[in-house]
């Protein structure tokens, strides 16, 4: 895919790819040069592990939106390509 860089400096992502990745608007990326090209990726959240009675259990550090069944299902139509 083709992307112009604008004159303010932003690139667009184009939506077909935006789709593919799960990209949403307001979405922190990093944005870094390794070997003379721009590598784009989502910032991931960090989580630390809390001991339960029920045992070690994730929490995410950060307030995350409520798990639906379309994100679910689209995270693994995504992991299974």
């Amino acid at each position: 895919m083709k992307t112009t860089i604008d004159k303010a400096g932003r690139v667009v992502v184009p939506k077909a790819l935006r789709d593919i990745l799960g990209l949403s608007a307001g979405e922190a990326l990093e944005i870094r040069e390794a070997d003379g090209r721009i590598e784009i990726e989502p910032v991931s959240t960090k989580i630390r592990l809390e001991d339960r009675p029920e045992g070690l259990v994730g929490v995410a550090e950060e307030e995350l939106p409520p798990l639906s069944d379309d994100i679910v299902r689209a995270t693994l139509e995504r992991s299974r390509r």
